[in-house]
């Protein structure tokens, strides 16, 4: 059935005798992230004018704030249409596309990690049915739109790995991996890199140059904060027990992995 719209008796636009193949979808990315603030802070913080703001709000059943709202359950709050441009990304780069916003959904997740006494990041868990909610979420997102492929599910630290370190080490990538999102290594080529790597060592210039081809900017690897940053966020996201930035060789062979497997 032909579409046209009409105006003062003349057609202005036929939108379905011809139509184009070569197109894709704005949407290339799914980013995850934390909110730092518990439920109504958060909103409050997301919904401001000429603040920062983003596609999805998940939050915590058990949260005192969310309760004293009216809520109960996991409700699934959505702050701007996905066809919008949400300012939840900032300076970021991921596979060689900066400005993440331009092609981004982001979901934010109610968390309250927070700074400890030393300026640490004190990490909080995520309750299981949040994490659920999230899981249904992307699932129904990434059905809707295939141009978001495994690789380009991250973290806020994934594309801005100097400022971030959200959604933090106790997000469950793994378990979204076995849902179907995002990615994740086999055990098997990790164990045969490890193998390699106890007898060769490891090149520090080849993991940067892996990083790279995976996804990360490396430009900012200029320094020894730099290159520690960088590879505590990926530790973050693929080795979370241990994510101190200091390279090894199940670091690199998480890397070599995850290279082979998706680059």
């Amino acid at each position: 059935m032909q579409s046209e719209r009409f105006f003062g008796g003349f057609m202005i636009i036929d939108n379905t005798s011809y139509r184009s193949q070569s197109f894709e979808s704005r949407v290339c990315f799914l980013v995850m992230h934390y909110t730092v603030s518990n439920f109504q802070r958060s909103v409050a913080e997301l919904t401001e004018p000429f603040s920062v703001s983003v596609q999805y709000v998940v939050p915590d059943p058990t949260d005192p704030s969310y309760v004293a709202a009216g809520f109960s359950g996991v409700r699934i709050f959505n702050l701007v249409d996905e066809q919008n441009r949400a300012y939840h990304a900032g300076v970021s780069s991921w596979r060689g596309r900066t400005n993440l916003n331009d092609t981004s959904i982001g979901i934010e997740i109610v968390n309250t990690a927070h700074d400890g006494e030393h300026g640490e990041i004190i990490f909080v868990p995520y309750n299981p049915e949040q994490i659920q909610a999230v899981i249904e979420l992307a699932k129904d997102i990434l059905q809707r739109y295939p141009t978001i492929v495994p690789i380009n599910v991250v973290g806020h630290s994934d594309i801005a790995p100097l400022r971030k370190s959200d959604p933090g080490p106790l997000f469950p990538w793994y378990e979204l991996y076995k849902a179907g999102i995002g990615t994740w290594y086999e055990e098997d080529t990790k164990a045969r890199y490890l193998q390699q790597y106890a007898l060769s060592g490891i090149d520090p210039r080849d993991v940067l140059k892996k990083l790279g081809k995976f996804g990360y900017d490396v430009s900012a690897a200029t320094d020894a904060d730099g290159t520690k940053a960088l590879l505590r966020a990926f530790q973050m996201h693929y080795r979370p027990a241990k994510y101190d930035g200091v390279l090894d060789t199940e670091t690199a062979a998480i890397l070599a992995a995850l290279v082979e497997k998706y680059c």
